[in-house]
């Protein structure tokens, strides 16, 4: 019965210790300053894609915001080979409605130059509020989604526009 109070002082001694100790991300992720949000080096390539077609057409960065906070709420930048119904890839597209075949609204570059094709034709796009011009080009069952992801968008645009660090783990990704 002795032993009992030195092993509460060693377990609070743990305790403390853990709980003083913050975990480091892990390798290949990344997290943008002041954002719960951390992405694997996947998602920040599929984002570093994502960016780089729109840029690549000329268009601003507004256009590449309401990107990256679509295929957020879509698929959290991820390259999805499954969804509802037949949705498929980082903006969940569906080939029965249009998008293009399964293979091509799974590669990054095509299915990321569809969206913008969309995109640009809707009136306003470029002042109107976010979660209502990705709602004219995904036509989503839950349109308001969208508006969430307008702030982490607009950060993730503005470091793969500068090439600036993610934090230690991450540089900026190369586009898939």
């Amino acid at each position: 019965m002795r032993w009992w109070p030195a092993l509460l002082i060693a377990a609070a001694l743990v305790a403390g210790a853990a709980w003083g100790t913050e975990r480091a991300p892990r390798p290949g992720t990344c997290t943008l300053p002041g954002s719960s949000v951390t992405l694997s080096a996947d998602q920040m390539a599929n984002a570093a894609t994502i960016a780089e077609v729109g840029w690549d057409r000329g268009l601003p960065d507004r256009a590449v915001v309401i990107a990256l906070a679509t295929a957020m709420q879509e698929s959290t930048l991820r390259n999805l080979d499954y969804g509802d119904r037949d949705s498929l890839g980082l903006f969940q597209q569906r080939p029965s409605q249009g998008w293009g075949t399964p293979e091509q609204v799974q590669d990054p570059v095509y299915a990321a130059g569809q969206f913008y094709d969309r995109l640009v034709q809707i009136p306003e796009w470029e002042s109107g509020r976010l979660t209502n011009i990705a709602q004219a080009v995904q036509i989503s069952g839950h349109p308001e989604l969208y508006q969430k992801w307008q702030e982490f968008a607009q950060e993730l645009t503005t470091m793969l526009q500068s090439g600036a660090m993610m934090d230690d783990n991450c540089s900026r990704p190369t586009p898939m």
